[in-house]
């Protein structure tokens, strides 16, 4: 069994007073017996991409000391850390990248955000590149580490890659929330379309999947839309897309989860989906779409 602990966080006004936080919150998941601790996407920082505002960039300047912070963390509590960091590749050259970190602290691996969206109050594509590391799951010492970020989760072909170059569990750093103007029906369909879309990858896959989002309310300081109000409900399902754990949409928290790696390879068994795959008749795939 592998004991996980995902961190459910909220901003707190400033870098620093965050970031202070989350190590308190990843000190607190050790002590429960965490060998695997997720954060939510660009934990770090508000989430800047809520407007286009050049001085965003700024937040980049510390790419290396930020990757220095998080290695010096992992090592010190022994955990084996899911990160999700603004990566300044070149000058003008950005990717939001999730960086992974063995329990001594060396860098395990890392992969850049491929789906970038572009919506009202999400946009990303000011920000970040598309990612150019491909699907590949991250080697670590409690397993093969399927990590994909946020707008990723819509797209059941990130999940299929990963799946099928060996990933044993598929992890989505996430931020995502209501509009405040929305109706209650409007945020209930838009959350419930966000678990149902991720259960089927697991289910689709034979594997457990874990989703960390963020959770609070966070205001656009260009005063465009009042703000994001991030909805939490972070969760983590099993193979069968059963519901092994899952967090409030308003509270900060640390969710502890013990995952059967194994049960996979039961599941699998009695639901084959990857042998009866028609990988001859899938070619059109490629396309953008068929006319």
């Amino acid at each position: 069994m592998l004991k996980i602990a995902l961190i459910q966080q909220a901003y707190k006004k400033n870098q620093e007073s965050t970031i202070k936080k989350t190590i308190e919150l990843i000190q607190k998941a050790k002590k429960k017996g965490a060998k695997l601790v997720l954060l939510q996407e660009l934990h770090q920082s508000r989430y800047f991409c809520i407007n286009e505002d050049i001085k965003n960039f700024d937040i980049v300047t510390c790419f290396k000391k930020d990757v220095e912070l998080w290695s010096k963390v992992a090592k010190k509590h022994e955990v084996v850390l899911v990160t999700s960091l603004f990566e300044k590749r070149a000058p003008g050259l950005y990717h939001n990248t999730a960086v992974v970190f063995e329990k001594d602290g060396s860098i395990a691996g890392k992969y850049r955000k491929m789906h970038i969206p572009d919506d009202p109050g999400f946009y990303e594509k000011f920000y970040f590149c598309e990612g150019d590391l491909g699907f590949n799951p991250i080697k670590t010492s409690v397993g093969n580490l399927g990590v994909l970020i946020c707008w990723d989760q819509w797209y059941p072909e990130a999940a299929r890659l990963m799946a099928l170059k060996g990933a044993d569990i598929l992890i989505y750093p996430t931020a995502i929330g209501w509009f405040d103007e929305d109706s209650n029906e409007e945020k209930q369909r838009q959350l419930e379309a966000w678990i149902t879309v991720q259960r089927g990858h697991a289910i689709a896959n034979g594997l457990p999947l874990v989703a960390v989002n963020r959770v609070g309310f966070e205001k656009d300081d260009h005063n465009v839309l009042d703000g994001i109000r991030f909805w939490g409900n972070s969760f983590v399902v099993g193979p069968q897309g059963e519901f092994l754990a899952k967090a409030s949409s308003d509270k900060e928290e640390i969710i502890i989860c013990n995952i059967d790696l194994k049960k996979c390879e039961d599941v699998r068994r009695i639901w084959p989906f990857l042998r009866d795959r028609r990988i001859d008749s899938y070619q059109d795939l490629t396309k953008r779409f068929i006319d």
